[in-house]
């Protein structure tokens, strides 16, 4: 583990570094195998310094050998790039270009070669049909020289020198070997260079996001499923520590839920114990009406102590969660109520596949459809199917509720019906119960006033 992090930096920023390092690298090792791929397999054309070494050189050689050896002689000197040739007699065609861009070269070469009075003489080729090869056939020598300007030393550059005895030699510019890497190669070349960076930028990209990733998905998942495996600590040395920290959080949350449940599950038995003890003297109470008072009294406890542990507790939490139809539940609920005698419609899809917790959901529609039957007679549930989730409308005919009120009744125990009776106002457990499952399932649970009258509770969740 040590040598693998001494290998590969530890931190985000170091690593990021080490990317654009090797990049550049990659860059110029690819940009150095292009150019050794592109030189031609013969010398360069020859810029003015070593064209009049060589020049005077080869004249002063030639000179010094005997006219029956100077054809040899030349045929082993004459190269791809500067071609020379020996001629007993004035080559043909001669004609001296007029213009002034090769006197200084002239100059040089008559002080090199201590020829003050000798000719020399440039001629530049006419450009007209220049190219000697097209299509893979081999075109006609070009044209004779003549006086057509050309600011480069070349093929199309001839220069003659006459030598002591009258003879001349001649120096033309050769093509160059051609070299293997032209305009296809090059996009070729630049092609698999972006291609390599980009591989390899994405590479690094995914490797040093995906660790990020998964830490925003557990911290999405961690809304919804509090008892989730804890993240491994993998990826950059900041990552691994902000993991460990989401770790520890997710282990504290965990435990203060379970604290608190067990501490309401300790206060409900005790509770138990002290409210057996008063039905038993209630009983013992000789005024009818009192005792009816009384263990009305001590029931509505006893259901207050049942709903807080229902709402603490949820069962439903540690339910597994599964593939269910929507549709199918929403109707069975409102079967269920229309058999009771209430008033309940269903409007949508006869299927709508989701993802939950069966049970739990269960509960928090009929919560909700409870809800609108006690404050308002009766209700109409719509589901409507969207992408990536559902939606659910529980319509209600009743007074509606005041929009400052909207957050308050998701409070636990809270009313707006300020009656202590269960048969008008309940516990309070209801709103708040139901929001806790559609939350815990991704979604939410919205309230609106309806201009037609009465509430609509709107419930989105995830498909």
């Amino acid at each position: 583990m040590r040598l693998r992090r001494f290998a590969f930096p530890d931190s985000i920023a170091a690593r990021m570094v080490l990317t654009v390092v090797l990049a550049l690298f990659l860059t110029q090792g690819i940009s150095t195998l292009v150019y050794l791929t592109d030189r031609s397999e013969g010398p360069p054309i020859h810029g003015p310094g070593v064209l009049v070494q060589r020049v005077t050189a080869i004249v002063q050689l030639v000179g010094s050998t005997p006219a029956a050896d100077r054809e040899r002689l030349v045929k082993a000197i004459d190269d791809p790039v500067l071609r020379v040739e020996w001629h007993p007699d004035q080559p043909p065609e001669l004609s001296d270009y007029t213009g002034v861009r090769f006197d200084g070269l002239r100059r040089r070469l008559r002080e090199t070669l201590n020829i003050p009075s000798r000719a020399i003489v440039f001629e530049v080729e006419r450009r007209d049909g220049d190219n000697r090869h097209e299509g893979g056939r081999h075109r006609p020598p070009p044209p004779p020289f003549a006086g057509d300007d050309d600011r480069r030393w070349g093929p199309h550059i001839r220069l003659s020198i006459q030598l002591g005895d009258g003879s001349w030699l001649t120096f033309t510019g050769g093509d160059p070997l051609e070299g293997p890497f032209r305009v296809i190669r090059f996009v070729l070349w630049m092609g698999a260079l972006v291609a390599v960076i980009l591989v390899s930028s994405l590479w690094a990209a995914r490797r040093f996001t995906a660790p990020l990733a998964g830490f925003a998905a557990a911290a999405e998942r961690l809304g919804v499923d509090a008892e989730a495996p804890p993240l491994p600590e993998a990826g950059p040395r900041e990552l691994r520590a902000a993991t460990r920290a989401f770790n520890r959080m997710q282990a504290r949350l965990a435990r203060f839920v379970a604290d608190r449940t067990q501490m309401l599950a300790a206060i409900s038995h005790d509770l138990r114990t002290p409210l057996t003890r008063l039905r038993l003297r209630a009983e013992l109470v000789e005024d009818p009406e009192m005792q009816r008072k009384m263990l009305a009294d001590l029931d509505e406890m006893e259901a207050m102590i049942a709903a807080t542990m229902a709402f603490a507790r949820d069962d439903a939490k540690r339910e597994p969660r599964g593939r269910l139809d929507l549709a199918d539940l929403l109707q069975s609920l409102c079967d269920d109520r229309v058999d009771s005698g209430h008033d309940a419609v269903y409007d949508g899809p006869a299927h709508a596949v989701a993802e939950g917790r069966p049970v739990a959901l269960r509960r928090a529609f009929a919560n909700l459809m409870d809800n609108a039957i006690a404050y308002g007679g009766g209700f109409a549930v719509r589901l409507e199917p969207e992408e990536g989730q559902c939606r659910v409308h529980v319509d209600d005919r009743g007074p509606g509720i005041p929009e400052d009120e909207f957050e308050k009744v998701f409070a636990p125990f809270y009313r707006l019906e300020r009656s202590r009776s269960r048969d008008t106002g309940g516990v309070g457990l209801g709103l708040s119960t139901a929001r806790t499952i559609i939350r815990g399932h991704g979604g939410d649970i919205a309230l609106a006033n309806r201009p037609e009258g009465g509430l609509r509770v709107t419930v989105t969740l995830p498909r």
